[in-house]
């Protein structure tokens, strides 16, 4: 069997891979019923379709040839580590800076991903996914995210 698509071959056995993973992990909770669901039907679902669609593109690597074979080129690693950084900080400073200013810092580090990097697209990035952030999970599902840092006493 010859690979005829590097790069649908890799990320095929990744979805696979990944699906299975969270198809397994959700075996642990509750599946309820169809008519009633519990918290491990919908992430075992996912996860089967997720496996489902790495099979496909699977078969489509094997199966179809492309010019060169699409091979995999180097990793990308300082997007990476820049988006896993902007998550570790989102997460660490959100309680303690509340989410007008943790979110603008999301977006600002995140941005520092890419290649391009315009301030004036990021801040207004930020003021639109705050806004909307806040209208969706503070003002629209009452979560209790501190929008103000605690040390204002707002």
């Amino acid at each position: 069997m010859k690979i005829k698509n590097q790069r649908d071959f890799w990320s095929g056995l990744m979805f696979i891979a990944i699906g299975i993973g969270f198809a397994w992990g959700a075996t642990t909770y509750n599946f309820g019923s169809s008519a009633k669901p519990g918290p491990g039907f919908f992430p075992f679902g996912l996860g089967v379709l997720l496996a489902v669609l790495g099979a496909l593109v699977l078969f489509k690597a094997l199966s179809i040839e492309v010019e060169g074979g699409n091979p995999v080129g180097g990793f990308a690693w300082k997007p990476l580590v820049t988006i896993l950084l902007a998550v570790v900080v989102f997460g660490l400073a959100l309680p303690r800076l509340g989410m007008a200013a943790t979110l603008p810092l999301l977006v600002l580090i995140s941005s520092l991903a890419g290649d391009e990097f315009r301030l004036k697209e990021v801040l207004i990035n930020s003021v639109v996914l705050t806004v909307g952030c806040w209208a969706i999970f503070i003002y629209g599902l009452k979560l209790t995210i501190p929008l103000w840092p605690p040390f204002l006493g707002v």
